[in-house]
């Protein structure tokens, strides 16, 4: 008899090369599914003079993927308090790199600015299903690159389940598809023993009823192809400084956004709801973005920061398609879109000011939409190797 051990079948060499293939390919895609659980990197400066998590005001979130950072900046003169919030809906990046660029770089003069980026942070550890999205995205900088995640829309349904029939709103009644159950921006107020989406509202209601904020502005993006698009929608008792602020974003820098008062009947949304159950003048912003719309190729980064798409091209050329002015060449650049929330905060204070000149909100050193064009965002980011990081 042979030495030689019997050579394995051709069968079970094949399948032990299928099992290792699919067991790499497992691999890789568990790394990329645990990434977005990790946290978006920020720089907090000395500016910084306090951070809180949403829990600090409904302790039921804390250790639970609904609690999120809140920062505090205060100047060395008495004045209201402002709210810049981003993230409400995490594949709308262009306002929470805006709450990014506000944190790292503006410096209060007098009042307080509470700034939260990620609001319902659940929602960036996902992607939509079946989209196809890019589960992140990379700006350049002078010092390297910045990564930042590109969620969904919705919480998280690990976090959430499962979504009823038919959602029905807090406290209005009002009812929805069922799973707006999951979008924050349909849940505010939001209720103390509701679901995970409820009680994050719930604690954003509770910092603005604890912290005394007088004024704040909610940034979103919508559809290109939605009549609610670069657009300032405010709540009524906003509606004074809402519109100075449309006015001197047109005559004083070249920026058009229209002006939205909100249904007294569109229930769950910030504006609406903080502005009636609470008394902060309550503002939402809205920039295009591309990558949410139904016309568009593959959803990636470059469509994503740059905004360029040949079908909505097509698009415009049916007329009442597509509700902004699309230049192929130019695309609706994330610079673009970042600018215009910064710009619509910076007139929003202005305006603010002038009507409450005894408790102001006065800031400095807020990146100009100018800037944001001709430099891009890199410049304005931090490197995190040369300050605190959350």
């Amino acid at each position: 008899m042979s030495g030689r051990g019997r050579a394995a079948p051709a069968g079970l060499v094949a399948s032990g090369l299928l099992l290792a293939a699919a067991a790499a390919v497992i691999a890789v895609v568990a790394v990329q599914f645990l990434s977005m659980y990790e946290p978006d990197t920020v720089v907090i400066r000395s500016e910084v003079t306090r951070q809180a998590l949403l829990s600090d005001y409904h302790s039921p979130l804390a250790d639970t993927m609904g609690d999120t950072e809140v920062y505090f900046l205060e100047g060395s003169e008495p004045g209201g308090t402002a709210l810049l919030l981003g993230g409400v809906h995490p594949n709308e990046p262009a306002g929470m790199l805006a709450a990014v660029l506000a944190l790292e770089n503006s410096t209060v003069q007098a009042g307080r600015l509470i700034i939260i980026p990620f609001g319902n942070s659940s929602a960036y550890t996902h992607n939509t299903a079946g989209h196809g999205s890019p589960q992140g995205f990379t700006l350049e900088t002078p010092w390297g690159e910045r990564h930042f995640r590109y969620g969904d829309r919705l919480t998280n349904p690990i976090h959430q389940y499962p979504d009823p029939e038919v959602h029905i709103h807090h406290p209005s009644g009002s009812l929805g598809s069922g799973q707006e159950a999951r979008n924050l921006n349909r849940n505010f107020p939001g209720r103390a023993n509701g679901t995970l989406t409820e009680q994050i509202a719930f604690a954003i209601q509770q910092i603005i009823h604890e912290e005394d904020v007088d004024v704040m502005l909610d940034m979103h993006e919508a559809r290109p192809m939605n009549p609610i698009v670069n657009a300032v929608v405010a709540h009524e008792d906003a509606a004074d400084i809402a519109a100075i602020a449309v006015i001197d974003l047109e005559f004083l820098d070249d920026i058009g956004m229209r002006l939205e008062i909100t249904p007294q009947l569109f229930q769950g949304v910030s504006q609406r709801e903080l502005g009636d159950h609470t008394d902060v003048l309550a503002v939402l912003s809205e920039t295009p973005n591309i990558a949410m719309d139904f016309v568009h190729a593959q959803i990636n980064e470059e469509l994503v920061l740059r905004g360029r798409d040949e079908y909505l091209l097509r698009a415009t050329s049916r007329p009442g398609l597509v509700y902004v002015d699309y230049d192929h060449e130019y695309g609706m650049p994330i610079e673009d879109r970042v600018g215009r929330h910064l710009a619509t905060f910076t007139r929003l204070l202005d305006a603010y000011n002038d009507f409450y000149p005894d408790s102001p909100v006065r800031l400095e050193g807020i990146p100009e939409y100018t800037g944001l064009i001709n430099e891009g965002l890199g410049p304005y980011l931090l490197d995190p190797a040369e300050g605190g990081t959350r």
